[in-house]
């Protein structure tokens, strides 16, 4: 143990309480997440996985729920955020990448309140038919473009910080992600039937960081507070 109390691994807030509390709520929330929309993929009106974007499970008789997880997709990315910022070292690259991923995850609470327009069965993909639906389509797109950037500063940070343990998985995720990215974009343009399965890969990269990173933090913070001294 170094002097101050500290671990020799981690030092300053990592190990309190507060950061352990975070760390468990981005981690919890996270994969409640992604089960609650497995769920809705299965109620009606059974919107395809394949071709249809994950926005459209707020239209319907159980939209509310969606957007409700919209709004838990906020939280749970302050969260992560909070703890991330407890581990160090304090760096631009950190407060950047923190910055992007916060701002990305205001952009998902944000679709909770901007419907988003449902395309025709016969022609689907991205053209929306009212200002709202455009509003959507613009926050929903600013959200992934932010959340892989700040990922990717993040995970460059997470290499030489005081959890290094996280940037294989960290990296991987972030790869995933991006490729999800690139192939959303690809299938607006050219193969709308794909869109859906576009998204699902980058909401998979997205939600995935969150919980491998989110893990990792966890079981650090709990590993500071077993070795460090009560007062």
């Amino acid at each position: 143990m170094q002097s101050g109390g500290e671990s020799p691994v981690t030092s300053g807030s990592a190990g309190r309480p507060g950061t352990r509390m975070l760390a468990t709520v981005a981690l919890v929330g996270a994969v409640l997440y992604v089960l609650v929309d497995v769920v809705l993929q299965l109620l009606p009106p059974h919107y395809s996985v394949i071709s249809e974007a994950e926005s459209n499970l707020a239209v319907g008789p159980y939209g509310w729920i969606m957007n409700l997880n919209f709004l838990a997709r906020g939280v749970v990315t302050v969260c992560a955020v909070a703890a991330l910022a407890a581990f160090g070292p304090r760096s631009r690259l950190r407060q950047s990448g923190l910055a992007l991923m916060l701002f990305a995850g205001v952009c998902s609470a944000a679709l909770a309140f901007l419907p988003t327009d449902i395309p025709p069965a016969d022609a689907p993909g991205l053209a929306p038919t009212t200002a709202l639906g455009a509003a959507h389509l613009l926050v929903a797109a600013a959200g992934f473009m932010t959340a892989l950037g700040g990922f990717g500063l993040l995970t460059a940070w997470l290499g030489g910080s005081e959890v290094p343990e996280a940037f294989p998985a960290a990296a991987v995720l972030t790869g995933v992600a991006a490729v999800g990215l690139v192939s959303l974009g690809a299938a607006a343009a050219v193969a709308p039937d794909l869109l859906g399965l576009a998204e699902r890969v980058c909401l998979a990269g997205v939600l995935g960081w969150v919980i491998a990173v989110s893990l990792i933090l966890l079981r650090r913070t709990s590993a500071v507070a077993r070795v460090t001294p009560r007062a």
